[in-house]
Formats: structure tokens, sequence, C-alpha cells
């Protein structure tokens, strides 16, 4: 979901090492960029801007390449390549104020065929078999997880709480949808079996409110972004805040701060893992 863009605002593309526990500058934009998604070969990171998605290779990060989405000219940023690089998904609008719809298209461009039936439905994560999506969606006036297959068919709510859960995201083995909801007040991490099953709370903060979980292609690190609740409501991922990327690696413990960074919206919304397990992209911002 986008908010309102200040006139003057520097995203800098970053990626972090878990190894060495160092951030690097791979480039800066002047202008609003947002939610890099690393692809499965480890050449290209996507990225959308005003509305169009572009990828950019890490060997020559100074040239942005625009991906041809064809009407869908109002894309969020909520958009990922499936694991098997075939297909670009995408969260698209057709009016400049309505709701989005998640298409999918050719991963190097093309015409968008629609996902979902009805809008909104927010993308967040495709299975690892490239055959599902899972996002969030308002059908009956929560905003909830669903799953879907890649052709439209068997739209399945998996949540039914009270408030909002969103950020779903599989599991690279396929076993689990990792999320985060409000239901026990502040959002939280969660994880839920792929039908639903086993809703079981992750974090138990009391002072952070915690959104959009990412598991590295090994499935052994979980990296998340957290507000201060005095920053945000439970239910807000607001633009320009100060905020902390953390990592859970083993579950039951403490989350690991790993650094803070000015941004949250459009800083961290999907998957950004590089293949090889070892660093993340992210976003952070500079208003002028």
């Amino acid at each position: 979901m986008s908010a309102q863009n200040p006139e003057k605002v520097t995203s800098i593309l970053e990626i972090f090492d878990t190894t060495t526990k160092q951030r690097h500058v791979i480039r800066e934009f002047p202008y609003l960029i947002e939610a890099p998604d690393w692809t499965s070969d480890g050449e290209y990171l996507i990225y959308n801007s005003e509305g169009l998605i572009y990828k950019i290779a890490l060997s020559s990060p100074h040239r942005e390449e625009l991906i041809d989405t064809g009407f869908a000219s109002m894309c969020n940023n909520d958009h990922l390549i499936s694991p098997d690089m075939k297909w670009l998904a995408v969260s698209h609008r057709s009016l400049p104020h309505g709701k989005p719809t998640i298409f999918i298209l050719p991963a190097q461009g093309g015409t968008p065929l629609q996902v979902t039936p009805s809008q909104p439905s927010y993308l967040h994560g495709w299975s690892p078999d490239s055959k599902k999506l899972t996002y969030c969606a308002n059908r009956n006036g929560e905003m909830d997880v669903y799953t879907i297959n890649r052709d439209g068919t068997d739209e399945t709510r998996l949540t039914f709480s009270e408030g909002l859960n969103d950020g779903p995201e599989y599991s690279p083995d396929g076993k689990h949808i990792w999320f985060n909801s409000v239901r026990t007040d502040l959002m939280q991490i969660w994880r839920m079996r792929t039908d639903g099953s086993e809703q079981t709370q992750i974090t138990f903060d009391e002072d952070k409110n915690s959104w959009f979980p990412h598991i590295s292609p090994n499935g052994k690190n979980v990296v998340f972004i957290s507000y201060n609740k005095e920053d945000s409501l439970p239910h807000e991922h607001l633009r320009y805040k100060n905020v902390e990327i953390r990592m859970l690696s083993d579950e039951g413990k403490k989350p690991q701060s790993l650094f803070s960074l000015f941004g949250g919206q459009g800083s961290f919304n999907v998957n950004s893992w590089s293949p090889d397990n070892k660093c993340f992209a992210f976003i952070s911002y500079k208003l002028d």
C-alpha cells in the first residue's frame, strides 16, 4: 500500500550482509522507489516507482530497466518475481484512488492476467513451487490472509481473527505461512500451517509493532521491520519513521536488532533475501 510522497526524497537502495553485519549502498535515487525483491538467480533487484516496475542488475546498478506491465501502470509496493523466475506478480489498481487487484504476467514483461476475483488484494508471497500466491485481502469486512492458485481458482481464507492480519509469506519448505497480526493488541509476528491450522504467535514485544516477516531461502533466519509503538498504531506501517530491522534465528529466542534506519513503508515490504542466504536488500530514505 502506498502513501503520499513528499516533493523531495532520496531513496537509498542498500544491502545488509548478515555475515559481516555491514550495510552497503547500491545506488541512490533522487525520487521515491520501494520494495526491492531479489531474483532467485541472484542477478537482479526488482522495485517499483510511480506505479511502474523496474529491475537493475547488481553488476551494473546505475542502469535500470523498465519491465513492461501493459495496462498495469499503477502498481504498488506489493510485487514479486516467482521462485521459478517465470512470472511477475503485481498489485495494481485500475483507478487513481481505487483498491488493488493481483495480476501476473511473464517475468520479462507482457500482458497482465487477473488472479484475485475482487479487491482489495495485497500480494505478499509465492509458494515455493510457483503455483500459489498468498496475500492480504478484505472479503468480509476484515483484512485477512488468503491463498489462491496462480490461475485464479480456489481462493481460500486462512485467518478469521478480528483485526488486521497481513504480510503473509510462505516458508521455503512450503509447510508454513508467516504473517503479522494485531490479534493480541500490538502487531506481532505469527506463523501457521499453509491450511490455516496451528496459528502460533512468534514475537511477544511490549513496545514495538512488527511487520512483514521475510524468511531466508534456507529457512534458518526471519527478518522483519519494527516500529516503536509510540510512532505508529498497531495497524499502521507508516512512511518516513525511525524503524529497526530485526532477525529471528532460533524460534523462542528474543529477536536480534540488526540496525536502524529512516524509512518504514516502502523499505521492506516483500522478501528481498539473496539466494545464498547471506544478504538482503532494503531501502532507506532521506528527506530534503
